[in-house]
């Protein structure tokens, strides 16, 4: 299940995917965990301390290797330059599952133990100061396009996304990507503009959309954000003690988070284990394949010199009964 935590920034969306991770850590469920967002805090908010966090391996610093590991033999491919992030997989190409140890997995995610499990964190990594005023943040988030487009995921088993702030996802497919999106609002009118946002771009392409409100202090906190965002409100959350000790590095146990905080995240999972009935692999490569060929028109095909659009394999469709991958290399 392919899961994206969204928001304003300050919404508490890393802090609320922090905890949904650790829920399901502690549930033993398999999970990789992405920080996907410019301003990298997920780690910390895992228990990572600042020179940990600083260590971790970027994926967009090893994308080159990776679209080289995916790309595979996939004939429609003619080589790594021609590669953009919206590429979708095709007969060759290699794809990647939660559960299996891959090169991708082996080079950019790091095993991470939280109370009663293990996930993988991977993270998009930060601006350096050479990209700074010359590149594109999205040119980053590009990594974990290609690793969601080529992902073959199945129940009981979890990519969480701690998106980039506001609505930036939306500059490519990568909104699309996912089961279940759950929007972090806060009860204001800030708090709410990011889910109108969401609500308008989302609705022509059957994204599943939930609210989260969070720093919910009072019925009329409630009723602002029912009045707001209507049957789109799965939980709210307010003051936690635990997530407070944690923000100071003095966390406790995770069971010993309150028992209302648990409920929260337990419905949350539930809604998007929920999804996993109405899941349409034809829907989801055919969106794929949609914002890979706008993507060419618009700027791929200028800055590779090629026809993309020739990329597309019309006979291929990812779902979980596409053939395993081809015999793994080293590394990436």
């Amino acid at each position: 299940m392919k899961i994206a935590f969204v928001g304003k920034g300050g919404s508490g969306k890393t802090t609320l995917s922090s905890l949904f991770i650790r829920h399901l850590a502690n549930a033993a469920a398999p999970v990789v965990a992405v920080d996907a967002d410019i301003n990298q805090h997920l780690g910390a908010a895992l228990g990572l301390d600042e020179d940990e966090a600083a260590a971790l391996p970027a994926m967009g610093a090893h994308l080159p290797s990776i679209k080289q590991y995916l790309r595979g033999s996939n004939p429609r491919i003619a080589s790594v330059d021609a590669m953009i992030k919206t590429t979708p997989p095709g007969e060759g190409s290699r794809l990647l599952r939660i559960r299996e140890d891959n090169p991708v997995h082996e080079t950019c995610a790091r095993p991470l133990r939280l109370d009663g499990g293990e996930v993988r964190l991977m993270v998009t990594g930060t601006f350096t100061e050479a990209d700074l005023g010359v590149a594109c943040y999205h040119s980053k988030v590009g990594a974990v396009e290609l690793y969601l487009n080529h992902l073959v995921d199945g129940p009981d088993e979890y990519v969480v996304v701690d998106m980039t702030a506001g609505s930036d996802s939306f500059a490519s497919g990568l909104f699309t990507r996912f089961d279940m999106t759950f929007l972090v609002a806060e009860p204001t009118r800030r708090g709410v503009s990011v889910y109108r946002q969401y609500k308008e771009y989302a609705r022509d392409f059957g994204v599943a959309l939930r609210v989260v409100g969070n720093k919910v202090q009072s019925r009329d906190d409630v009723d602002f954000l029912r009045d707001e965002v209507g049957d789109d409100l799965l939980v709210t959350v307010g003051h936690s003690d635990w997530v407070r000790a944690m923000e100071k590095g003095r966390a406790g146990p995770f069971d010993a988070l309150e028992p209302e905080n648990r409920a929260a995240l337990r419905a949350l999972r539930e809604a998007a284990d929920a999804t996993y009935a109405h899941r349409d692999w034809d829907r989801y490569t055919r969106q794929m394949v949609h914002f890979h060929l706008r993507n060419a028109e618009s700027w791929g095909n200028a800055k590779t010199g090629a026809d993309l659009a020739a990329q597309v394999d019309p006979d291929f469709v990812l779902s979980e009964a596409a053939s395993r991958p081809a015999a793994l290399p080293q590394s990436v």
